[in-house]
This record gives structure tokens, sequence and C-alpha cells, in this order.
């Protein structure tokens, strides 16, 4: 008996929220036509990626970094319309920023 099975066991009545829904919340972000620039630096010595360009909310801009930061497992900082993230993640934040419904535009190396 697994614990999804021991959970119905004890709450018969419970209405289990489908993983569909959880992702409501990233399908709130606001869609640009114009593509998100994503682009490589080194800030002494250490690199970085840098996301601008998103013309949505502030709200929004600062949930999608927290979303990023968060599935990356990195740090970050949001400041001046830019979401920077610690290390060259390029491709790997490109693919989750498609996922999303975003055009990103790779600039740099």
């Amino acid at each position: 008996m697994d614990l999804q099975d021991q959970l119905k066991h004890l709450f018969p009545d419970h209405v289990s929220e489908d993983p569909q829904e959880v992702n409501q919340e990233d399908d709130g972000l606001w869609l640009q036509d114009a593509p998100i620039i994503c682009k490589y630096e080194k800030r002494k010595g250490k690199p970085i990626t840098i996301l601008e360009g998103y013309t949505g909310a502030q709200e929004d801009f600062k949930a999608l970094a927290k979303d990023l930061k968060t599935k990356l497992s990195v740090g970050g900082s949001f400041k001046d319309d830019k979401i920077i993230i610690q290390g060259d993640y390029r491709d790997r934040i490109m693919e989750l920023l498609k996922e999303k419904g975003f055009k990103v535009k790779r600039v740099g190396g």
C-alpha cells in the first residue's frame, strides 16, 4: 500500500489537486510578442546569465525570476528590469521559457 492509497483510506472525502492545476500560476504570466534576450557575461571572473526585454508587469517579472531560480536551484537577483542568474544556464533557461510560451533570443558566445 503506497502513500496515496493510505491517504485515500484516511481521508475518503478529500479531492486531490491535479498537477495541471498547480501549473496554472505559471500560465498567468503575460506573454509578449518580442523575444526575451538571454545573454552571458562574466562579472568579477564569475559567469552569469542575464535575461532582459520583458515588458510585462513587474510582479510577473519577479515571479518569473523566482520560478527560474527555484527550478535551476541557483541564486540570482532581479533589478533594473533584468533577471540575473548565477552561472551559465542559457540553454536550460531558454528551454524553460519556451515551455512557458515565451520567445527567447540568445545573444553572445
